[in-house]
């Protein structure tokens, strides 16, 4: 896997974990606390480590 492949699989990583955990978070938030917040801090976070993790480990796991 070269930089170009690994910058575009990290991107598509982040876009969809992003997605995912705001969702997530607004539901949680909705149904267990009666209101309709997005935890963006956490979503980042997750989104940011999953982005250079699982891309990381799929070109290590190629080697």
């Amino acid at each position: 896997m070269n930089f170009k492949q690994f910058l575009g699989s990290a991107a598509l990583t982040f876009l969809v974990t992003l997605v995912t955990a705001l969702v997530v978070t607004f539901l949680w938030n909705f149904f267990v606390h009666n209101a309709g917040r997005v935890d963006w801090e956490t979503s980042f976070i997750l989104a940011i480590i999953y982005g250079v993790v699982f891309p990381l480990s799929r070109s290590l796991e190629k080697k």
